[in-house]
């Protein structure tokens, strides 16, 4: 990981006015929780409701593809990415360097206030938020990943991202049960349902089959990004 870099795509993530949308999104969850153990509707049933519609389906697809398109994507379109490309870096420590900043955002974005808001709905006794909190992150690996290397690869990034995260994972995914294997949300859900004993949690995958394909997916999107890079590099010499 190059500090430097990390600094810089910091910097420039958490200045820009998207990042509003990365303390509003998780706010919203917060602000509900909130509002629902106020009111004394701190069920598990609620609970896992809340968690799962909107922690793992919403607030996770979004703010990955926020944060795994903006660390990189901006700087390809306008260019600034050469001046990183000029330097003796390789082309994979650049690609690491921004994906694992994804990953801080995503970890500090949704992980975390998935666990608080599990937290505050149902207290430290449950094992529901810690089980949403590691399936989050897992599925927060594999989306920033894909994410990442959608930035590298296509200037309609985040267009593309929000039809597979909103239309192929909410929609098809909904009314297509067969098209679950291929869902991000779904290999998450597998984990969660693994760590706690609640049966509001039922996968469609099972848990071989979700780990597999989310080390499959996290490693080839990284690989994809490394060698697109690699062409850009080769496009501005030409």
């Amino acid at each position: 990981m190059n500090t430097t870099i990390a600094y810089i795509t910091f910097r420039g993530m958490l200045g820009r006015r998207r990042a509003l949308l990365l303390f509003f999104l998780p706010a919203v969850l917060l602000l509900f929780s909130v509002a629902l153990r106020a009111l004394g509707d701190d069920s598990l049933d609620s609970a896992s409701a809340v968690l799962w519609t909107f922690g793992l389906a919403v607030l996770l697809p979004l703010v990955a593809l926020i944060a795994g398109t903006g660390v990189i994507g901006p700087e390809i379109d306008d260019g600034q990415i050469m001046y990183i490309l000029t330097k003796p870096i390789s082309r994979a420590s650049v690609i690491i360097t921004k994906y694992l900043c994804a990953i801080v955002l995503i970890l500090a974005f949704t992980v975390l206030p998935v666990w608080l808001g599990g937290a505050i709905m149902l207290g430290p006794g449950s094992d529901l938020p810690a089980a949403f909190a590691v399936g989050v992150l897992a599925g927060g690996v594999a989306y920033g990943a894909v994410f990442v290397a959608l930035a590298v690869v296509s200037r309609q990034a985040v267009t593309i991202g929000l039809i597979y995260a909103l239309v192929w994972e909410g929609l098809i995914g909904t009314f297509a049960p067969g098209t679950q294997v291929l869902s991000v949300q779904h290999w998450s859900l597998a984990i969660i349902d693994r760590l706690t004993s609640s049966t509001t949690v039922n996968a469609a995958v099972s848990l071989p089959v979700s780990a597999v394909l989310l080390i499959l997916v996290t490693v080839g999107a990284l690989t994809l990004a490394t060698a697109r890079l690699r062409t850009l590099t080769l496009a501005s010499s030409d």
